[in-house]
């Protein structure tokens, strides 16, 4: 899997579990088309959801930062040899 897509996933997946940690909000939504009984194990979900998703956006930056760093460092040996 490409980094970049990698480091999309995990901020995308970040953000939205944390804007559906805003609790009340869902409970109102669940509530109006009846599904308020999901409301109990939200928080059973979505916590480690976006523990899970902040650290797949780490492991992108980590590997796009390392792909970087071993890039530059072909570039700058390239220009020394030339």
């Amino acid at each position: 899997m490409k980094d970049a897509t990698i480091l999309k996933t995990g901020i995308v997946g970040a953000a939205i579990a944390a804007i559906c940690c805003a609790t009340p909000v869902l409970v109102i939504a669940l509530g109006a088309v009846g599904l308020s009984a999901w409301v109990g194990g939200l928080d059973y979900v979505l916590l480690p959801a976006l523990v899970l998703f902040l650290g797949v956006a780490a492991y992108g930056l980590w590997r796009q930062s390392r792909a970087a760093a071993c890039c530059d460092t072909d570039i700058q040996t390239n220009k020394e040899r030339a």
